[in-house]
């Protein structure tokens, strides 16, 4: 049995691509048990997207999509800062009976973030969707 918890994270704007970035090196950094199985924004030719797709990381254009990975995602990263898309995210699982995926919200994202040791404040959710 692996502990290694399998994350998507889902918009890539300010928040989100800062999150990523400083998880992705905490991560590697710290030889954590834990694998960014999907990402998700609005600009895929944006250079953090692309460099997750170079690692061979799924990017999907449209959040909803991640949905379809099923119990292989744990925790979905919702950094979109889209209370409407959240919503269409928890249909979405319950529509499927995924009842294994998780949705983290930004705020633990933030909680996250205090645990990192970070210098400086996360950016704040410009709340324009995903």
């Amino acid at each position: 049995m692996s502990n290694k918890v399998n994350v998507a994270l889902l918009g890539l704007g300010s928040v989100g691509e800062t999150f990523a970035e400083n998880f992705l090196e905490k991560i590697q950094e710290q030889h954590i048990n834990v694998e960014i199985v999907a990402v998700s924004t609005r600009h895929i030719d944006s250079p953090v997207a692309m460099g997750f797709a170079h690692s061979k990381v799924p990017v999907f254009e449209n959040a909803l999509d991640v949905i379809n990975l099923g119990d292989k995602v744990d925790i979905i990263f919702d950094l979109t800062g889209n209370p409407d898309l959240r919503k269409s995210l928890r249909n979405r699982l319950q529509e499927t009976k995924n009842t294994h995926t998780v949705i983290a919200p930004e705020v633990v994202a933030h909680l996250l973030w205090n645990f990192f040791g970070e210098k400086t404040d996360m950016p704040e959710s410009e709340k324009t969707g995903y």
